[in-house]
């Protein structure tokens, strides 16, 4: 690994005896710390921390946010993730005390306000997503995908079924299949026809009654809209199997159509993704999970239930699968959904999903003519790209990400979905403007005739960043991001 960047590391700084803060006098008598704790707890040594004063200490930490990449530094054009502008009154609503300082332990009488939250957060789900209840348990998506899974298992066993097999389209997501064999199920591939779209005959060849449910994301990672999820719906439900709808790109639906109404019975939703909580690093998440009435009993448990003005949590649920969480979620980024939600309204939340859905044609259009696009149809909020015919100079798909910073944006996400060769997925969201987007458009423009004119300046890209370019087997193999001293 090669570091462009130029200053001391902080060890570097580090001189004995410098400090950053004072201790004010104690107020109570002074204590040996050999007589509080076991010899066998205690350091041999002080531990290894640089001595610095505070304003060196600061820079340290200002210079290292500076160096991440965020949605609030630059254009994050991540397929398939929705990395959308957060609005920073959520923020601050997640942090009023009243929200912030609750403990999950605490009797509910004392919790009302947060309950109602998330009472009043279900009914709006509930509208949004078509479905009869929502449970917020799940801290992630794919944990919402397990959850369903295990909803649907519990279902079919009730009514004395044993089915076995889960089909899940050649384009979807990877965790679904992981999700799907967690919960006990085998997975059998549906292919996708030549219009990019689940095909309808292969489908119908696999459903049987041992088939449990079609796992599937509409729009689907290739950014099209089933527009047969209706016939897709009735065959599956005819054999007896229920539908999963993975909403990962739910932005593309809000206020426009709903899971619910297109036949799906579980559909889960990454609210850190599509009501605005930024999720670069991993977390924290929110994989909300909506189910039809059906399977209502089954729901994780405890629910969120109000009886005249009080609510309260429901543990008395016999058919539930359980609880899936310590607690109830990651209670911060429900109450940033919350906030998104009321804040835009209905006719707004129709906005986000019809500007995602313009931001993102726009781009294809514009990128069209130099990259060709993987399926040439109207885009629903990402648009796949193909970068194959640049293999003939020996360039391919990450290349062009690696250039792409050096122009200062993040890259979108390469090779999948896995059915595109050289894929290059771009979901614009629908809080950039034609101006950013226009940029963007001209840095991949850029690169491309960079392409024809000296493909070795993006072997070796990118050239602006704290980190060049990485033999990426050896960083796999040997992993090395800690500081030792020699």
């Amino acid at each position: 690994m090669e570091s462009t960047a130029p200053g001391k590391l902080i060890f570097e700084k580090s001189v004995k005896g410098r400090t950053a803060y004072g201790l004010p006098p104690l107020d109570v008598p002074q204590t040996e710390v050999e007589s509080l704790f076991s010899p066998s707890l205690l350091r041999k040594e002080p531990p290894g921390l640089p001595e610095v004063s505070e304003q060196d200490m600061v820079r340290h930490y200002v210079k290292l946010s500076q160096k991440n990449f965020s949605i609030d530094s630059g254009f994050y054009p991540l397929g398939s993730c929705t990395m959308k502008y957060n609005p920073k009154i959520n923020d601050e609503m997640a942090r009023l005390p009243g929200m912030s300082a609750l403990h999950p332990l605490q009797p509910v009488e004392t919790a009302q306000g947060a309950l109602h939250l998330l009472y009043a957060l279900e009914e709006l789900l509930k509208e949004i997503l078509g479905v009869d209840r929502v449970s917020f348990q799940p801290v992630a998506g794919a944990q919402g995908e397990m959850v369903g899974l295990m909803m649907i298992r519990a279902y079919l066993q009730s009514k004395g079924e044993n089915r076995h097999r889960v089909l899940i389209p050649d384009s979807a997501h990877g965790t679904n299949p992981a999700s799907a064999m967690l919960a006990g199920f085998e997975v059998e591939e549906i292919k996708s026809n030549s219009q990019g779209l689940i095909d309808l005959d292969d489908l119908k060849k696999h459903l049987d009654r041992d088939c449990a449910a079609l796992m599937l994301t509409n729009p689907n990672t290739l950014g099209l809209f089933e527009k047969e999820i209706l016939k897709v719906s009735e065959a599956v439900h005819q054999v007896g199997g229920l539908m999963y709808m993975d909403g990962a790109n739910l932005n593309a639906l809000l206020g426009v159509a709903r899971p619910g109404d297109m036949g799906f019975d579980v559909v889960h939703s990454n609210l850190h993704k599509t009501f605005s909580t930024p999720h670069g690093g991993g977390g924290p998440g929110a994989g909300a999970i909506g189910v039809k009435a059906v399977l209502a009993p089954f729901l994780p448990r405890p629910t969120v239930e109000k009886k005249g003005k009080a609510v309260f949590l429901d543990d008395d649920r016999p058919q539930s699968i359980g609880r899936v969480s310590t607690f109830f979620g990651n209670f911060g980024n429900l109450v940033r959904a919350y906030v998104y939600i009321r804040s835009n309204g209905d006719e707004g939340l129709a906005n986000v999903s019809k500007m995602a859905i313009l931001n993102a044609n726009y781009v294809r259009k514009k990128l069209d003519k130099t990259y060709k696009v993987a399926q040439d149809r109207p885009s629903m909020h990402e648009v796949v790209f193909t970068a194959k015919k640049f293999k003939s100079k020996e360039i391919h798909a990450r290349d062009i990400c690696k250039r792409l910073m050096d122009y200062g944006f993040h890259p979108p996400t390469v090779y999948f979905p896995l059915i595109v060769e050289e894929a290059l997925m771009v979901e614009p969201t629908e809080t950039e403007s034609k101006e950013t987007l226009d940029s963007f458009c001209d840095a991949m423009i850029s690169i491309a005739k960079e392409i024809e004119k000296d493909p070795n300046l993006l072997l070796n890209a990118p050239f602006t960043t704290p980190v060049g370019r990485l033999d990426e087997t050896e960083a796999v193999k040997k992993l090395n991001v800690r500081w030792k001293k020699e």
